[in-house]
């Protein structure tokens, strides 16, 4: 790409991406702090990529979804799951009529453009396995009907890693279909001072307006197939999600720790999303930095770690910092 075509593009892309500044300012009148949380959020947006957000209670997960839902002009639609939740409250279900003799088609809450599925980890196997056709081929199928969902549609899935009892762990596959998960923290001490000021109070909460809509996204979403990447940044890409498989190839004497490696799609969502950082940065190509920043949120639930590594207290994100300090960067 030249340099003038660069230009072009750049200047396009300031255009298209305007309204994602007013989208996070709305946002930050809501959710103080949490700037990574936010971002990355915007990114599986931009990204058509599903976001599964892990931290304790209290750290405003559940809160950022619905305030990103807010700022959009969106159907959305919030999932509870429970452990006596049936596939039908996700999907729908074919409801019989005994005067007409026909089946009614009831549409369940994942018809939305943003779903936000709370505590996703509480529902049982059947009802996660509802979701993977939704997520993945973006369509519900019920009785010998297919309902196409509507575009864009994104789930964003909450779950609390601290509590064992009355969770069930989700299944691979389904893991695998998320763009991103997302490692949510503490507030740092000033940022929950900010907080209590503006949370402590029983009326009068800060409520976040709409400033994007449906069309702006899908226009970000088309323009991010525009941005360059060199031939070398897709080196890079390629050989970090292939490390994770054989990192003896790469000299990488970390395979005592690794069980199972990142699958393909983590090679196109770790492209994609490099795309989306690329973008909020109002740059028309892709930097070596730009994976690095997103790589660790594409495949710290990819990568699954032996027995050997949790006995060394060794987790898959330290294992993606390892590769991401020792393989060479273009």
């Amino acid at each position: 790409m030249n340099r003038d075509t660069l230009a072009a593009l750049e200047a396009t892309l300031r255009e298209e991406s305007a309204f994602v500044r007013p989208l996070m300012a709305e946002m930050g009148k809501v959710i103080v702090g949490q700037h990574y949380l936010v971002e990355r959020l915007i990114i599986g947006l931009l990204a058509d990529g599903h976001v599964l957000l892990e931290g304790v209670p209290g750290l405003a997960k559940t809160l950022a979804v619905k305030t990103l839902a807010s700022t959009l002009d969106l159907k959305f639609s919030r999932l509870q799951f429970t452990p006596d939740m049936l596939p039908a409250d996700v999907v729908g279900t074919q409801i019989y009529n005994p005067q007409t003799g026909a089946f009614t088609t009831h549409l369940g809450p994942v018809h939305a453009n943003l779903v936000l599925a709370d505590e996703i980890n509480r529902a049982p196997a059947k009802v996660q396995s509802a979701l993977l056709e939704a997520m993945q081929e973006k369509q519900v199928t019920l009785g010998d009907k297919t309902f196409k969902l509507q575009e864009p549609f994104l789930v964003l899935a909450t779950e609390n890693p601290i509590e064992l009892e009355g969770t069930y762990q989700l299944p691979e596959a389904q893991v695998d279909r998320f763009m991103l998960k997302l490692r949510i923290d503490y507030p740092s001490r000033a940022e929950e001072r900010r907080i209590l000021d503006l949370m402590a109070r029983t009326q009068n909460l800060p409520q976040a307006s709409r400033v994007a809509s449906a069309a702006q996204v899908m226009q970000a979403r088309r323009r991010l197939d525009d941005l360059y990447v060199d031939d070398k940044v897709k080196d890079y890409i390629v050989d970090l999600v292939c490390a994770t498989r054989d990192p003896k190839a790469y000299k990488l004497d970390i395979g005592h720790l690794i069980h199972l490696g990142a699958s393909p799609r983590a090679t196109i969502f770790l492209a994609l999303a490099a795309k989306a950082h690329a973008f909020l940065q109002g740059r028309g190509y892709v930097t070596p930095q730009d994976v690095k920043s997103i790589a660790p949120d594409v495949l710290r639930h990819r990568v699954t770690t032996t027995y050997e590594a949790e006995a060394a207290e060794k987790t898959s994100e330290d294992v993606v910092k390892m590769l991401l300090d020792h393989l060479p960067v273009p």
